[in-house]
This record gives structure tokens, C-alpha cells and sequence, in this order.
């Protein structure tokens, strides 16, 4: 994984006010925090934030922050944004020990052409987009692959269908659908009706048990001798 450092200034006034003069600025503000390190009100280039969370490894980049000379392993735990624009309002480092797992959420990019499913007219029914992994913070991938080129109508692929990288576990239950093939729904719709058309040639028969209809003679249709 490549190195990416980030220079923060410490000792940033806390407050709306403050923080909009150095989003104004060009900066982000932010905070360090972590196991034995005291809550750090910080702030970093806003450009400069931007590049390192937009590398393959995304928001599970390890970033080397240096502070006033010291530097932390972190990774970027919560990203606030503006709810309309969308840029970065503010952002948690959180300081992680290289050694230890902690755990992150991973994307799941499907991969393969399930030719099988097209020509039964079938769709890829794609469930589940991330998934939770614990591994240490330098083996966490950048995303994970699940090849569908076999997938079939009526087929799913599961959690336990996924080659997870050395060093990387999770926790999910291994049956957890991933991925169906499902029927599409003209073809689906179409099956349905078939199943519910009544056989072409059959004549409707009188419920088992029912007697037949009496014939009954008109009145005064003969004389007694």
C-alpha cells in the first residue's frame, strides 16, 4: 500500500464560525483521535484530503498524519458533507496501530460474463455491494471480486463464494447471498400466465358427487286409461 501523508495544523478554533472561515480557506477541519492519544482539533489541505481518499484503497487508505513533527497512522473514519453540494465538511481521523486487525467495509465488484443467464433471458440480481472484513490496516484490500461468468437462473453466489486475500477475514454468515440469477420479469410474467391458462380442449366438469339434473315431463303430457 502506498504511503500517503498528510501535514495537519494543530490548534484550530472549535466552533461554525471558525470552521467555515477555513473551509473559506481552502482547508478541512478535522480531528485526531485514538487509543492513549488525547482528541486533537486539527485541520488539513482540502485538495490535498481529496487526492488521498481518491486512490484505489478509497476511505480504507492508511494516512500518515503528521502533527507538529509526529506522525500517526490513521485512517478517515467519518466524513461530513455538505448535504447539497457535497464536499467535505469535516473528517475523524482515527489513529490505528499497523499490527492489530481492526475492520472496514470492503466493495464487492462482480466480475465475468454469466453468458448462461443471458441466453435464458435472465437478469443479475446483485444483493449484497460491501462486505465487512478484519484484517490489519495494510491488508485491507481495495475491493473484493466475485466472478459471475457461471451464474445460471435459479443460481446464487454467496459470501462464501468470495476469495478473500491472505490476512483478510470476516464475520458474515457464509451462506449471505451475494448475487441471484433471477428470471426477468416478461419472462417470469409470461411462465406465470402459461401455468394459470386453462388446458386448450378441456370441458368443465360437474363437481365429484353432484347428481345430474332431472328431467321433468311438461304437466298434462298424458292420460291415465
Amino acid at each position: 500500500m502506498a504511503d500517503i501523508t498528510l501535514v495537519a495544523e494543530p490548534g484550530r478554533p472549535t466552533g461554525s464560525r471558525p470552521a467555515r472561515r477555513l473551509r473559506a480557506g481552502g482547508r478541512i477541519p478535522a480531528v485526531l483521535y485514538g487509543t492513549g492519544v488525547e482528541p486533537v482539533p486539527v485541520s488539513v489541505g482540502g485538495r490535498e484530503l481529496r487526492a488521498a481518499l481518491s486512490t484505489p484503497a478509497g476511505l480504507n487508505a492508511v494516512l500518515t498524519l503528521q502533527i507538529d513533527g509526529a506522525s500517526y497512522p490513521t485512517m478517515a473514519r467519518e466524513l461530513q458533507r455538505h448535504p447539497v453540494r457535497g464536499t467535505l465538511q469535516h473528517v475523524d481521523f482515527q489513529v490505528v496501530d499497523l499490527t492489530v486487525e481492526t475492520r472496514a467495509e470492503v466493495s464487492i465488484s462482480l466480475v465475468g460474463d454469466p453468458v448462461e443467464l443471458h441466453r435464458s433471458d435472465g437478469v443479475v440480481d446483485h444483493q449484497l455491494f460491501a462486505l465487512t472484513v478484519r484484517a490489519r490496516p495494510a491488508d485491507i484490500p481495495a475491493h473484493l471480486e466475485l466472478d459471475i461468468s457461471g451464474l445460471t437462473v435459479g443460481d446464487a453466489l454467496r459470501v462464501s463464494d468470495i476469495a478473500l486475500p491472505p490476512g483478510v477475514a470476516t464475520d458474515l454468515d457464509p451462506e449471505t447471498v451475494v448475487v441471484a440469477g433471477q428470471a426477468s420479469r416478461v419472462a417470469a410474467e409470461a411462465e406465470a400466465a402459461a401455468e394459470a391458462a386453462p388446458e386448450e380442449g378441456a370441458e368443465a366438469a360437474a363437481p365429484e358427487g353432484e347428481a345430474a339434473p332431472e328431467t321433468t315431463q311438461p304437466a298434462g303430457g298424458g292420460e291415465e286409461g
